[in-house]
């Protein structure tokens, strides 16, 4: 009971003490402490020079790896590998060719003078002499009869040009038909002479020739009368 009553009378003492005032001093605080770290940030930041490292030999106790390792893997010692093929200053460079064997040096006095002599070269020339082969001339061969008409004969004797009118054609003459049977002609000569033997433009068989200038299917004499010419 005492106790209790000894603890009441302590919390009212410190109910009834005076507040302490506020002396500014967490603030003054506060204040040096910004000033320090923006001090820090604006000073130059400088790195001291690494401390030398010691480089051991491949042979030394303390080496990462192991020699017999290194051995194995063809680095170093007696398990280095042979280099792959023969030096590059041992390559010997391909002769070039300086000339083309396939061309005669016939004409060259020099070369041939080198390996002939007046007697091999005669022997030579026999030789070629033996091995020539001359053909006589033969007969032209006769034109046989039955090959129809003559297209060089006609070209030649005709009084006009192609694309001039010379015989008198319908205006009925169909084009159709003109394109029709001109297309079952492999050339113009074959369907000039075969408007020839059919009986030529005064009868204009099959209508080869619409235009009335006596040649069949766009056929030219031009070429054949610059030959006769010599034109």
């Amino acid at each position: 009971m005492r106790s209790v009553l000894c603890l009441t009378a302590l919390v009212a003492t410190a109910a009834c003490a005076p507040r302490v005032p506020d002396s500014g001093a967490a603030a003054v605080m506060a204040s040096q402490r910004a000033a320090q770290q923006a001090a820090a940030a604006q000073a130059p930041v400088s790195f001291g020079a690494p401390a030398p490292v010691a480089a051991a030999p491949l042979g030394a106790d303390n080496q990462v790896v192991a020699s017999s390792e290194l051995a194995a893997l063809g680095i170093g010692g007696a398990g280095t590998a042979d280099p792959v093929g023969p030096p590059l200053s041992a390559i010997a460079a391909a002769p070039v060719a300086t000339s083309n064997p396939g061309i005669s040096d016939e004409n060259n006095f020099d070369a041939v003078a080198s390996r002939e002599t007046i007697e091999s070269d005669a022997q030579r020339r026999a030789q070629l002499a033996a091995q020539r082969q001359i053909v006589m001339p033969t007969a032209v061969p006769q034109r046989p009869a039955d090959t129809g008409p003559n297209i060089v004969e006609y070209a030649l004797s005709a009084p006009n040009r192609k694309g001039q009118e010379w015989y008198s054609r319908s205006i009925f003459a169909s084009q159709r038909t003109f394109e029709r049977n001109c297309a079952e002609y492999n050339s113009p000569d074959a369907a000039q002479r075969d408007f020839l033997a059919r009986g030529g433009p005064e009868r204009n068989a099959r209508g080869l020739d619409p235009d009335g200038d006596g040649f069949a299917c766009g056929w030219d004499p031009a070429p054949f009368r610059l030959v006769a010419t010599g034109n």
